[in-house]
């Protein structure tokens, strides 16, 4: 939705643009209530896998995703919060000239969202993670011919970079340890953990010594 409203918003004009929007979100919207129904009134979880992503050894991932109750609340709340915020980017933005590319910025935004949120492992999860701050970054610089949109978009990408520093150790830290990033198999593993020692933890590494000063010393440098 995102890409034909950029490529053939010229074309479609404002209103075109408003309705191709508006209609893809109340469509997520009510596929969320229909989720929502399935998982929660029906009491299940639902795993939806698309296709085989990376096959290497143990390192396995598919594109899939996984709806339990948070996931199904959580979409409920992004998608309904988005069609507001869409209803009112169309009054707001009416009379920019770039109307067509901000509705295409904020569908992409929400893509992403969406991604994070449903995401069936901790790699898909991190790509929606990077998407969310990638369209961060183009909605805050969208005027940018402005110097403060500028400076301000930058500040909010080296920001990201902590969080994203910090998801990527984790995420390797539970692949050195599980062999997986499933969630599945994950949340199965959590009353095995309470007395398990994470390799990259042991009390008689290098690791736990002085990894803890150079990432604080990362941080501060990043703020």
């Amino acid at each position: 939705m995102s890409i034909l409203v950029l490529i053939f918003g010229k074309f479609l004009g404002n209103k075109g643009v408003s309705l191709i929007t508006v209609f893809g979100i109340i469509i997520s919207l009510l596929c969320s209530f229909f989720i929502f129904y399935e998982v929660i009134i029906n009491n299940c979880i639902v795993i939806v896998s698309l296709y085989k992503w990376i096959d290497l050894g143990y390192f396995k991932i598919n594109i899939s995703f996984y709806f339990d109750a948070i996931t199904t609340i959580m979409l409920i709340v992004v998608t309904f919060i988005s069609l507001l915020v869409h209803i009112y980017s169309i009054g707001y933005m009416s009379h920019d000239p770039n109307f067509n590319r901000f509705m295409s910025y904020l569908s992409l935004f929400t893509f992403f969202m969406l991604i994070l949120v449903t995401a069936d492992n901790y790699l898909l999860l991190f790509i929606g993670w990077e998407g969310v701050g990638l369209s961060s970054y183009l909605l805050i610089n969208f005027w940018y011919l402005r110097i403060l949109a500028n400076k301000a978009a930058i500040k909010a990408m080296l920001v990201n970079r902590v969080g994203d520093l910090a998801l990527l150790i984790s995420i390797s830290i539970i692949f050195f340890n599980f062999l997986t990033l499933k969630y599945v198999v994950i949340f199965n593993l959590i009353n095995y953990l309470l007395n398990f020692n994470f390799i990259l933890f042991n009390n008689s590494s290098w690791w736990n010594r002085y990894f803890r000063y150079y990432f604080f010393l990362l941080v501060l440098f990043c703020f």
